[in-house]
């Protein structure tokens, strides 16, 4: 389980080394400026596999609106190597 520790900003400037072994433990250190929260540190890997986890969620959802819009009977849908090549086209400029 996470934990998260509630720091004041000054901590970054002050404490650091105890932010950073907090977030080797895989902490979340929430920042407070006067009491205030402001911003969250977490560990470099988590925030890897954070936006791994994004990225994954944005592939999953373009696919499901592309799966709705091809079950439409009124959508025309185009071969793949006409597709492919008007993208040569425009890269290279010039025709096939």
């Amino acid at each position: 389980m996470l934990n998260a520790q509630v720091r004041p900003a000054r901590d970054l400037r002050n404490n650091y080394a105890e932010i950073k072994k907090s977030l080797e433990q895989n902490d979340h250190v929430i920042i407070t400026n006067n009491g205030v929260g402001e911003s969250v540190l977490i560990n470099f890997d988590l925030y890897a596999k954070f936006e791994e986890f994004l990225h994954h969620q944005f592939i999953y959802n373009e696919l499901q609106k592309t799966k709705a819009k091809v079950s439409d009977p009124n959508v025309k849908l185009h071969d793949i190597t006409d597709i492919f090549d008007g993208i040569e086209q425009k890269v290279t400029g010039r025709g096939i």
